[in-house]
């Protein structure tokens, strides 16, 4: 067995995976607090990237932006490991 279970490496799945899980949780937060509230938002679009949008930021802006947090949380995750 390679040894991918240890508790350990469900920290480094959350770090690679760091944008995916903030898409997903924008998501679910809207339509919950939309819910609960009878119409209020607490985006004004979700998930987190068309909020963004909606703000002002450009596409290239959101790509660069959400790959370089991405390239991070990697290496992060990637130094932790080799710290073991």
């Amino acid at each position: 067995m390679c040894g991918l279970a240890s508790p350990g490496y469900s920290l480094v799945l959350i770090l690679v995976g760091i944008i995916y899980i903030l898409e997903t949780l924008s998501d679910i937060l809207q339509v919950g607090y939309f819910k609960l509230t009878h119409g209020k938002r607490i985006f004004r679009m979700a998930p987190l990237h068309h909020h963004l949008e909606l703000g002002g930021w450009s596409e290239v802006k959101l790509f660069c932006v959400f790959s370089g947090v991405t390239l991070l949380a990697c290496v992060l995750a990637f130094l932790g490991v080799m710290g073991r």
